[in-house]
């Protein structure tokens, strides 16, 4: 485990406190982390999601991001002047089984959230969040940058280029004229304490270690770029702090670990068996039907150039902080005290408290 050392961009302790932030799909993974560190900063944050939250320091209002009518009832009350979009459906396997859906989620939904932004007085900054999968595999060995070629073999690869698409046409002929600056944020692959994804491969490994039963890994071999889901956090709050100053940050922007942390499947499951208490066992399944990148690696150099974006957590602190996560939780511990606490060393580029076995079944 190694902390990076090197300069890096602080997040702003000026520009966040009274901030009015809209973040759609506030009660997912990433979205829950990324408002208790909003919260954490100062910012006034509502959230809009199709269920409500249980953090009483944010404002929730359910809705679906299909329905306009709805995303434009959540503007009206957010009156927004910084929005995360975040909304989407978010794994490979959902689009393949309701692939119709996905489309409607993540590219009509964008449409809907973008179009609520033009419609409004008050939003100056956008962060649409889409993923890594959008880029086409082109069976390249490096690192996609920003202006490669978009696509996707599956629905849901295919969905998140789309939305980039349709973020970058609103940007360019709808929005940028009128001084409203839109990015979007590419980064897969993320890790840590709170996430309950099924079919994911760390939430199936808890699931499995908290009941006592195997773990079904269909592709052992898969190479995935992982990172912990403060590092991209990080870079997506920076972008809005350059958005917010500058516009010739209104592009599209990549955020994943170093090429030393793609690490394969079976690398990941031992590292956490390693640090879980007791015995962990692990069965081969059948791989998916369908054609994945090998090595979904992006090229950060644009974030870590203009943004001062480097992140401080190595895959191997990023795992101890996700097990020492679950296991203080499992132990009783609130997630957002957890959470804010992770938050702190991570920002004070402090390594993770490591794991032990209190608290754990």
């Amino acid at each position: 485990m190694k902390i990076a050392s090197e300069a890096v961009a602080p997040i702003s302790d000026s520009f966040w406190p009274g901030r009015r932030v809209l973040v759609t799909g506030h009660t997912g993974f990433k979205g829950r982390w990324l408002t208790v560190w909003l919260r954490s900063l100062g910012a006034e944050v509502t959230g809009f999601s199709r269920r409500s939250s249980d953090d009483p320091d944010v404002r929730s209002i359910e809705g679906d991001v299909r329905d306009p009518d709805a995303v434009h009832g959540a503007f009206a009350a957010a009156r927004p002047e910084v929005v995360f979009h975040l909304s989407g459906l978010s794994t490979v396997a959902l689009g393949l089984s309701d692939p119709a859906a996905t489309y409607a989620v993540n590219v009509v939904g964008t449409a809907n959230v973008l179009q609520a932004v033009r419609e409004s007085d008050a939003t100056r900054v956008v962060v649409s969040v889409t993923s890594d999968k959008c880029y086409l595999d082109q069976g390249s060995e490096w690192g996609y940058r920003e202006d490669d070629r978009l696509g996707g073999f599956d629905p849901y690869s295919s969905s998140k280029a789309c939305q980039e698409l349709v973020t970058a046409a609103f940007r360019d002929s709808l929005l940028a004229h009128r001084g409203i600056a839109v990015a979007s944020a590419r980064a897969g692959n993320v890790i840590g304490g709170g996430d309950w994804t099924e079919g994911r491969l760390v939430p199936d490994l808890v699931r499995a270690a908290l009941a006592g039963t195997a773990l079904v890994v269909r592709a052992p071999d898969a190479v995935r770029p992982w990172q912990h889901v403060l590092s991209p956090l990080q870079g997506y709050l920076l972008l809005a702090e350059r958005l917010w100053e500058d516009d010739t940050f209104a592009t599209a922007w990549n955020f994943g670990p170093d090429q030393e942390d793609s690490h394969p499947v079976a690398w990941i499951v031992e590292r956490m068996r390693s640090r879980w208490p007791g015995t962990l066992e692990v069965a081969v399944g059948e791989r998916r039907p369908v054609r994945e990148a090998a090595v979904p690696r992006v090229d950060s150099t644009r974030a870590r150039t203009r943004l001062g974006w480097s992140p401080p957590w190595d895959l191997a602190a990023a795992i101890d902080a996700t097990v020492e996560w679950y296991l203080a939780h499992d132990g009783g511990r609130a997630a957002r005290e957890l959470s804010l606490e992770q938050i702190e060393r991570f920002s004070a580029r402090k390594a993770p408290a490591a794991p032990t076995l209190s608290g754990s079944s």
